[in-house]
C-alpha cells in the first residue's frame, strides 16, 4: 500500500513539473513572440522558393518555436524572435525543397537580422526555368549578412551582381557551379571582412580585378574552373593572411608576380591548367609554409635546379608535370621528408635518376615518365614493390632497371632491362 502511495506521489510530482515547464514555455512565448512583419516576410520569401503550398501551418507557434524546420534559425533581438539563418535546398531530410519555378521575392530582403543565406541545388534548370540573381535590394542586408552561398545551381544565369559589393559585413561569399557569366565586379574588393571567397565552376571571364588584393583578411581564395584570362595582378601580394590559393583551370598567363613571396601563410598554391610562363620564380622559396604546390600543365619552362627545394620543407604535394622543365633532378628534393606525391612527368629532364629519391620516407606516388632520363634505376626492390604502379618511369628511352630484380611484379612498368656488359678476349693482338 505504501509503495502504491509513493508511486502516486512521484507521478503527481512529475505532472506538476511538466505543467510548470509548459506554463513557463507559454509565458516565454508570450514574452518573446515572433514579430508579425518578420513572420510574414519569412513565409513569403520561402514560398517564392518552395511554392505557395507551404504556409508554415505545421510549425508551432512559428518557425522559431517548438517545431522548427531545418534551414531556419532564429535569435532574440529586443524581446522578439528574428530569423538569422535561411538555408534553401535539400541539405537535410526535412529541409526546404525547391519548386521547379521559383523567384526571389522582395520580402527576402526585409529580414533585417539575417546573417546566413544559402541556396543548395535549388536553381537546377538552365533551359526551362533560368533565373538571374536580383541586382537590387542587397543593400538592405548590408547591416547583418555575414555569409552568402550559392552551391550547385546551374539554373542561375546572367551577370555577377555588383550590388554584392554593398554587403560590407560579409565574411563568406561562395558561388559554386552556376551558369553565371561575365566579368568579376571590382567592388568585391570593398568586402574587407571577407575570409572566404569561392567563385569556382562558373563561366566568369576577363582579368582578376586588382581590387581583390585589398582583401587582407582572406583565408581561402578560389576562382578555379572559369575562363579568367590575363596576368595575375601584383596587388594579390596583399593577401597576406591567405592559406589556400586556387586559380586552376582558367586561361591565365604571364609570369608569376614576385609579390607572391608575401604570402607567408600559404599552404596551397594550385595554378594547374593555365598558360603561365617565364620559369619557376626563385621567390617561391620564401613561401616556406607551402604544403601543396601544383603548377602542372603550364608552359612555364626553365631549369629544375633553379630553386633550393629543401627550403620548402613542408611540401606534401609537388606537381610540376608538363611544365617544360629542363636539366637534372636535384638531389635536394630528397630532403622534403613530408613529401607524398611528386609529379615530374612529361618534361625535358635529363641525367640520371637520383637514388636518394627512394629515401623519401612518406612518398606514395612518384611520376617521372615522359622525360629523357638515362642510366639504371638504383632503387631498392622493396621500394619498387611498395610503389607498384604509382612509380611511373615509362617513356624514358635510355632508362633501364637492374638485372638483379627478383620479382617480376617489382619491374617498373614500361622500362627496359639493363643490358650486361660483355667483355671480348682478343685472340690476336690485331683483332678487336
Amino acid at each position: 500500500m505504501k509503495s502504491i502511495t509513493t508511486i502516486s506521489n512521484v507521478t503527481f510530482a512529475v505532472f506538476v513539473f511538466c505543467l510548470a515547464v509548459w506554463c513557463c514555455g507559454e509565458e516565454e512565448m508570450d514574452v518573446a513572440p515572433m514579430e508579425k512583419t518578420e513572420k510574414e516576410a519569412l513565409y513569403s520569401a520561402i514560398q517564392g522558393f518552395v511554392g505557395n503550398w507551404w504556409n508554415g501551418s505545421a510549425l508551432y507557434p512559428d518557425p522559431c518555436g517548438w517545431t522548427p524546420i531545418q534551414g531556419v534559425s532564429c535569435d532574440l533581438f529586443e524581446g522578439f524572435w528574428y530569423v538569422t539563418a535561411l538555408i534553401i535546398g535539400p541539405v537535410h531530410d526535412n529541409s526546404l525543397g525547391c519548386a521547379t519555378k521559383l523567384e526571389f521575392r522582395p520580402e527576402l530582403f526585409e529580414l533585417k537580422h539575417l546573417k546566413t543565406l544559402s541556396f543548395f541545388n535549388c536553381f537546377v534548370s538552365s533551359h526551362r526555368y533560368p533565373i538571374s540573381i536580383p541586382s537590387n535590394n542587397w543593400k538592405k542586408l548590408a547591416g547583418s549578412l555575414e555569409s552568402l552561398e550559392f552551391r550547385s545551381n546551374p539554373g542561375l544565369i546572367g551577370q555577377f551582381p555588383a550590388s554584392f559589393g554593398f554587403l560590407l559585413k560579409l565574411q563568406s561569399l561562395v558561388l559554386i557551379e552556376s551558369g553565371l557569366t561575365g566579368k568579376l565586379p571590382t567592388n568585391i574588393g570593398n568586402l574587407i571582412n571577407l575570409k572566404r571567397l569561392v567563385l569556382a565552376g562558373n563561366r566568369f571571364n576577363g582579368p582578376i580585378p586588382c581590387s581583390f588584393g585589398g582583401l587582407s583578411q582572406l583565408l581561402i581564395f578560389d576562382l578555379s574552373r572559369n575562363t579568367l584570362s590575363g596576368p595575375l595582378p601584383s596587388s594579390l601580394g596583399g593577401l597576406t593572411s591567405l592559406l589556400k590559393f586556387d586559380l586552376s583551370n582558367n586561361q591565365l598567363e604571364g609570369m608569376l608576380p614576385s609579390e607572391i613571396s608575401n604570402l607567408k601563410n600559404l599552404t596551397l598554391l594550385d595554378l594547374r591548367n593555365n598558360n603561365f610562363s617565364g620559369g619557376l620564380s626563385k621567390l617561391l622559396e620564401e613561401t616556406c609554409s607551402l604544403e601543396e604546390l601544383v603548377l602542372s600543365n603550364n608552359p612555364i619552362g626553365g631549369v629544375f635546379t633553379c630553386l633550393e627545394w629543401h627550403k620548402l620543407h613542408n611540401l606534401v604535394v609537388l606537381d610540376l608535370s608538363n611544365v617544360g622543365l629542363k636539366g637534372e633532378i636535384p638531389e635536394s628534393i630528397s630532403k622534403l621528408k613530408r613529401l607524398r606525391f611528386l609529379g615530374l612527368s612529361d618534361n625535358h629532364l635529363t641525367g640520371k635518376l637520383p637514388a636518394k629519391l627512394s629515401t623519401l620516407p612518406c612518398v606514395t606516388a612518384l611520376y617521372l615518365n615522359g622525360n629523357n632520363l638515362t642510366g639504371e634505376i638504383n632503387f631498392s626492390e622493396g621500394f619498387l614493390g611498395k610503389m607498384g604502379r604509382r612509380f611511373g618511369a615509362w617513356n624514358n628511352p635510355n632508362l633501364c632497371y637492374p638485372v638483379g630484380l627478383k620479382s617480376p611484379s617489382h619491374v617498373p612498368y614500361g622500362v627496359k632491362l639493363c643490358q650486361k656488359e660483355v667483355t671480348v678476349h682478343e685472340s690476336n693482338p690485331r683483332t678487336k
